[in-house]
C-alpha cells in the first residue's frame, strides 16, 4: 500500500546526473612499526632518548590514484597513500619531563574495485563571474575513488635503530612537510635511533561514476523554515542554556555485566 501511495504522489520521471557507487569495501588495518619522520632538531633529540610515548595521531591527507586493471575489464586498482601526523612525548631521561615532538608517518595500500566500463570523452564548460564560458580540459570517463576514514587509533611507539634494508624511505610532499614547519629527515644512516609507531586504521573506499538516472519526482524542495537574522539578541547564556547537561561525564555508564 505504501508503494502505491508513492506512485500516486509521483508527478513525473526526471533524468538526473548523479554519482552512483559501483563498488565499495571497508577495511581494518593494523599498521605496525611505521617509521616516524622528524625534523632535524627533533631527530637529534631522539638520538639521546630513553623512551617515547604516542599521544595522538590524525590523517593529514590521502593521495589517490586510479588505474584500470588490464587483465580484468571493468575493474580498477586504487592506489592509496596515507599521511599521518603523530604527536609524541620523548623522554631524554627517567627523571625529566618529556618533550613534545611531532612527526609524519606514511602508509600505502592498493584496493581493486569494480567501476564499470566507459570509454567516452567528456567535454564541458564553466561560466565565470564575468559571464564568459570557459572550456574545461576534456577528461576520460574514469570512475572516482572516494576514501573515508576516521582518526587512527594510537596504539604504541618505540625507539629502534634504523635499518635501511627494511625501511622504505619515501618522498613526502611539501604540503605535508610544512605541517610541522621544517624539512623532514627521510634518510638516516644505519644504527641511528628512530621512532616507530603502530596505528589502527578504519577506512571505507568507494568507486563512484557519474551516470544519468531516471528517478521519480514528487515535488520541489521548498524550505519550510524561515531564516532568523536576529543574531544580536542571542546571548552566550542563551546558547549555554540549550546545551544538555553532560550526565555521562559525571556518572560514567557501567558495562552491561556490571549493571546486571
Amino acid at each position: 500500500m505504501a508503494e502505491n501511495n508513492f506512485l500516486e504522489n509521483c508527478r513525473e520521471a526526471v533524468c538526473i546526473d548523479a554519482g552512483r557507487v559501483y563498488d565499495s569495501c571497508c577495511d581494518r588495518d593494523c599498521l605496525e612499526d611505521l617509521r616516524c619522520y622528524l625534523c632535524d632538531d627533533d631527530q637529534a633529540l631522539v638520538q639521546n632518548a630513553v623512551n617515547v610515548r604516542l599521544k595522538n595521531s590524525e590523517v593529514l591527507n590521502v593521495y589517490v590514484d586510479v588505474e584500470p586493471v588490464n587483465f580484468n575489464k571493468g575493474f580498477y586498482a586504487c592506489d592509496l597513500t596515507f599521511y599521518f601526523l603523530v604527536e609524541l612525548d620523548v623522554f631524554t631521561s627517567h627523571n625529566t619531563l618529556p618533550t613534545d615532538v611531532r612527526g609524519i608517518c606514511v602508509f600505502s595500500k592498493k584496493v581493486i574495485l569494480f567501476g564499470g566500463e566507459g570509454n567516452a570523452k567528456i567535454f564541458s564548460s564553466v561560466t565565470s563571474v564575468n559571464g564568459s564560458d570557459t572550456q574545461l580540459y576534456p577528461r576520460n570517463n574514469l570512475p572516482k575513488c572516494v576514501v573515508q576514514t576516521v582518526s587512527p587509533v594510537s596504539l604504541s611507539a618505540k625507539i629502534c635503530e634504523v635499518d635501511n634494508r627494511c625501511d622504505n624511505v619515501c618522498c613526502i610532499p611539501d604540503c605535508v612537510c610544512k605541517v610541522i614547519g621544517s624539512n623532514l629527515r627521510t634518510s638516516l644512516p644505519n644504527g641511528t635511533n628512530a621512532i616507530y609507531v603502530t596505528l589502527g586504521l578504519f577506512t571505507v573506499v568507494q568507486l563512484i561514476r557519474n551516470v544519468q538516472m531516471l528517478v521519480p519526482m514528487y515535488d520541489f524542495c521548498i524550505p519550510e523554515k524561515q531564516c532568523d537574522g536576529n543574531c544580536s539578541a542571542v546571548t552566550p547564556c542563551d546558547v549555554f542554556s540549550k546545551i544538555e547537561f553532560p550526565t555521562s561525564d559525571f556518572f560514567p555508564p557501567c558495562s552491561k555485566e556490571e549493571c546486571c
